[in-house]
């Protein structure tokens, strides 16, 4: 499994969480149940390594309430990525 997508995602919901559940120190429990959850669906991903980005992804693995929650912090996150993390928002950004 591809440890920099759990990486990246962590990151997307650390900045989401930042800035929208003021937390300065970790995660909001909400936010941590997120972030486990997607963690869960990468591991389990049939496509490992050669995985595309999950909008493009043939297989929606979320449950329809995690994925609105996940597409809001990515909405959210995806632009600050650039300026908190830019060499993870670039790599996000450019995959297949």
């Amino acid at each position: 499994m591809n440890d920099g997508e759990k990486n990246t995602v962590s990151k997307m919901i650390r900045i989401y969480c930042r800035a929208k559940h003021q937390q300065r120190d970790g995660l909001c429990p909400e936010c941590k149940q997120l972030e486990s959850y997607a963690h869960r669906r990468l591991e389990h991903c049939p496509y490992k390594k050669d995985k595309p980005a999950c909008k493009k992804c043939p297989i929606h693995c979320y449950k329809n309430e995690c994925k609105e929650r996940i597409k809001k912090v990515m909405r959210f996150s995806g632009p600050r990525m650039l300026f908190c993390y830019p060499a993870d928002a670039l790599r996000h950004f450019t995959r297949k």
